[in-house]
């Protein structure tokens, strides 16, 4: 029994135990459902972010390419783009490029060895053909016939659309005036559509209202601007490509053949071709140079003149003519200017066998503003007093103005005063006939070796007109025979230059045009009132503020009397002026326009209704 009693016990306390732990169960299934929707009913409530994926589909390489097309055609853009090259333009204005003066670049390439390299990688010392300035104004090129393209189509389809209809609530039109008048509604927008057409309004009667629109020429100056821009780049590009420039130093009494081999430094465009120089030819007959003589101005030049005579063709006839600094000679599609000039003493050198070994003017570059120049004689064909071949090389400088008790070897002005040349000699090996290029007004004595006298110092001397030079132990002699001039020409050859200014005019014309027209829309509408008079509306919407129209409205309504006189009972009554909509009568005053209540659905998508600034 109490066996039998001991188990049931047991078997009612596992029993209870089971029942605890279900109820237990039971209360935390309970408490996680309560805790559950607690925490839903807190994310209902909650702004913080789910963690929830949204489901953006994926562009694609089509959806990239569209995307990308319009941030390039989009007005910030073109903006950006227009600045990137207003800046790039500043190094090529400050810094020396290689197209314009390769000797100034090399010689700040000597001068600034840490920054020459640097500007080499970046491409600073021919800015306007490096591949950065290039894909800018591609860029910019791309973006301008991206955004004028659809302009122009959309443009076009506003010319050949009708003017929109007039809206049903015209007082609510930023300038608005009405008035009562015995005269006929149709008579009234009879003279009304005739008037405005004398105004230059396109107009067009729909129903008992004449919707008329002006100033389209606004868009047509917006078009034009921008296609100017395209056609000056596209002449800036064409000029880099096909152009070409060179430049001759002519001695007085030389001349020079417009081919590739009479230049001393010769650039040109990728698609340039030797066919596209112009056939001419000229020769220096005097120069002329004149300098202030005293005053705080003394040395300063007032006139610079080259005489020249030239022909054009193979055989024609020579012309004579003058070029002067910033007065080029013009010969077919290319141009000779004046860029420098200087001085070139005559010599006379004789080997060891008294023979002449050279005779004629050697070229020296000025160094100063007086020019006090520098220069290289070299002999070649030269024999030494034992008969051996050997080559002479004289080094110094010349000055047109020498002053004795100066205590330096400096002119003292530019004019031919007192010419005196400084010179030191060399033989050897000039290294002219193999190895590298040279230039022909520098001497290299890498392999030469200097005269010496008889103390041993190097042979040096000063020399005027006349006097003679003669070298030691027999080796020959330089006479200074006198001095002539040379100038310094330069022809260009430069396509779409007349394209440039073109484009430049017309870029300014659009411009003009854009920013002084204003388009704007006039609506007159007549209908007849209960007493049997016309009701006459008039109202005015501009694409942008300002402070004409409504005084070209007030006009109008001034014109319209002579059809449409104020009625005789409403005379002893002043007729509502055109001025701006009062605000304070009704809340919905504040819409530019009662597109959204036109009976023509057309009149709330309007393309003319866009503000301002939302194409480029």
């Amino acid at each position: 029994m109490s066996t039998t009693g001991s188990g049931k016990g047991v078997a009612e306390a596992a029993a209870d135990q089971t029942g605890e732990a279900t109820g237990a169960e039971e209360c935390t299934a309970a408490a996680e459902r309560e805790s559950a929707g607690d925490r839903a009913a807190s994310a209902q409530l909650s702004t913080a972010p789910t963690e929830e994926r949204l489901n953006v589909p994926s562009l694609g390489p089509l959806g990239w390419l569209r995307w990308f097309w319009r941030q390039l055609t989009s007005m910030r853009v073109a903006l950006i783009l227009l600045f990137l090259l207003s800046l790039g333009a500043i190094p090529g204005s400050v810094i020396p490029q290689t197209p314009v003066d390769a000797l100034k670049v090399e010689r700040f390439r000597e001068e600034h060895t840490t920054l020459a390299p640097l500007y080499d990688k970046l491409q600073l010392f021919d800015v306007y053909t490096s591949v950065w300035f290039s894909a800018i104004y591609i860029l910019l090129f791309i973006s301008l016939i991206g955004c004028i393209v659809p302009r122009t189509w959309q443009f076009v389809g506003q010319l050949r659309a009708r003017p929109p209809r007039a809206p049903r609530r015209l007082d609510r039109m930023p300038v608005y005036t009405t008035w009562r008048t015995e005269a006929e509604p149709d008579k009234v927008l009879g003279a009304a559509r005739s008037l405005l057409g004398r105004r230059r309004f396109r107009a067009h009667q729909d129903g008992n209202a004449v919707a008329s629109e002006k100033g389209y020429l606004r868009e047509v100056g917006n078009l034009l601007f921008h296609i100017a821009l395209i056609v000056l780049l596209l002449a800036f590009a064409s000029g880099q490509l096909f152009k070409s420039e060179g430049r001759k130093l002519i001695v007085q009494g030389d001349g020079f053949s417009n081919v590739l081999t009479q230049y001393d430094d010769f650039q040109s465009g990728s698609l340039f071709s030797p066919d596209m120089l112009d056939p001419f030819a000229f020769r220096l007959k005097k120069f002329h140079a004149t300098y202030e003589e005293s005053g705080p101005n003394k040395g300063t030049p007032r006139d610079y003149r080259a005489d020249i005579a030239y022909t054009e063709g193979a055989s024609g006839k020579e012309k004579h003519t003058s070029i002067k600094v910033n007065h080029p000679l013009q010969i077919g599609s290319s141009k000779v200017y004046l860029i420098a000039n200087g001085y070139a003493p005559s010599v006379t050198v004789k080997d060891g066998k008294g023979n002449i070994a050279y005779r004629g003017p050697v070229p020296f570059l000025q160094q100063d503003n007086n020019q006090t120049s520098s220069g290289v004689v070299k002999v070649t064909d030269y024999v030494n007093a034992k008969g051996r071949k050997d080559q002479l090389g004289f080094q110094g400088f010349f000055v047109p103005d020498f002053e004795p008790n100066s205590g330096t070897m400096f002119s003292q002005s530019p004019s031919l005063k007192n010419p005196t040349m400084f010179l030191t000699a060399y033989h050897g090996n000039l290294g002219v006939d193999g190895g590298p290029a040279q230039n022909v007004y520098q001497l290299n004595t890498e392999n030469m070796t200097k005269f010496k006298d008889k103390d041993g110092d190097p042979f040096a001397k000063k020399l005027t007109p006349g006097d003679t030079m003669t070298l030691p132990n027999g080796a020959g002699s330089l006479t200074f025979d006198g001095v002539k001039k040379w100038a310094n020409f330069q022809v260009s050859h430069q396509v779409g230059n007349g394209w440039a200014l073109g484009g430049a005019l017309t870029a300014i014309a659009g411009l003009a045009g854009s920013l002084f027209i204003q388009r704007r829309r006039v609506w007159v509408r007549a209908y007849a009132a209960d007493d049997g008079r016309t009701v006459v509306e008039m109202a005015g919407l501009g694409r942008s503020e300002s402070a004409r129209l409504p005084d070209e409205l007030a006009s109008l309504a001034t014109a319209m009397q002579d059809a449409a006189p104020v009625a005789a009972a409403d005379a002893a009554e002043p007729a509502d002026a055109a001025e701006p909509a009062d605000d304070a009568e009704s809340p919905d005053a504040a819409e530019p326009s009662d597109a959204a209540e036109s009976s023509d659905p057309a009149d709330t998508a309007d393309p003319a209704d866009a503000p301002e600034g939302a194409g480029k």
